[in-house]
């Protein structure tokens, strides 16, 4: 299981959200690349890159900064989204040399893009859900929809993405703990690897995935946590490679 910092980028600045709300941001660096040279030396093993900008204008605003980011880490695999819609999208990002493209807004809304995609660019998608209430939320998750996660999760398996993303973003950047059960319950209904995120606060929330390690989740994306000190990076790497 890894452990995976997230990098959220807005206005060129790494930033965090409260529940995915665009108005009710923090800035933790003026360079996101502060950041990834500090979560990399910490032991990071893979990047979770979000262009927010690109999520609100439904193509990628910040190019330049994940190029940069990407040049100087080529051996650090990055998964990234935000503003992901079509194939040219996806193209330009694994010319700057980025291992995974992350599908979410449009996953949910037009579902046979997936299926397109997987073939165009097989084992560099990822789907990401979100969910808050039960219900899948998009367009930067200022919308519900009303599919159900493991029902398109299983859907998005059988077209050939390489892992899914699941969040709980009633919980996300708000340091109340991961949503075991509902991750769980995902990873044990499909095959492919589950990586969880929102809610993360402490060693006590990667104990708890640690745990369900066994179910099939591949990974814990955590953001807020290590930027304001509640779980220090390193030692909750360590602590995983430990105990799973």
């Amino acid at each position: 299981m890894l452990l995976i910092p997230a990098i959220d980028i807005k206005a060129g600045k790494c930033v965090r959200l409260r529940q995915g709300r665009m108005d009710d941001t923090t800035v933790f660096a003026d360079d996101p690349m502060e950041a990834a040279v500090r979560w990399i030396g910490a032991g990071a093993k893979r990047l979770h890159i979000i262009d927010l900008d690109g999520a609100a204008a439904g193509k990628p605003v910040n190019l330049d900064i994940v190029r940069r980011i990407a040049e100087a880490f080529p051996e650090v695999p990055i998964q990234i989204g935000g503003g992901v819609r079509d194939e040219d999208t996806v193209q330009a990002y694994l010319d700057l040399g980025i291992q995974y493209v992350i599908i979410g807004t449009r996953a949910v809304n037009e579902p046979h893009i997936v299926s397109d995609l997987c073939l165009a660019f097989p084992g560099h998608i990822i789907v990401g859900l979100d969910a808050k209430d039960g219900k899948l939320a998009v367009e930067g998750w200022s919308k519900l929809s009303k599919h159900d996660v493991v029902d398109l999760a299983q859907r998005f398996e059988n077209e050939g993405v390489e892992a899914i993303i699941y969040t709980d973003i009633s919980r996300d950047g708000m340091l109340t703990g991961v949503n075991v059960a509902a991750t769980r319950a995902l990873a044990e209904a499909i095959r492919i690897p589950v990586i969880a995120a929102g809610g993360i606060k402490n060693l006590d929330d990667i104990r708890s995935l640690c745990e369900i390690s066994d179910s099939g989740l591949f990974g814990a994306i955590t953001g807020r946590a290590i930027y304001e000190g509640t779980l220090d990076f390193a030692e909750g790497v360590r602590f995983i490679e430990q105990h799973v």
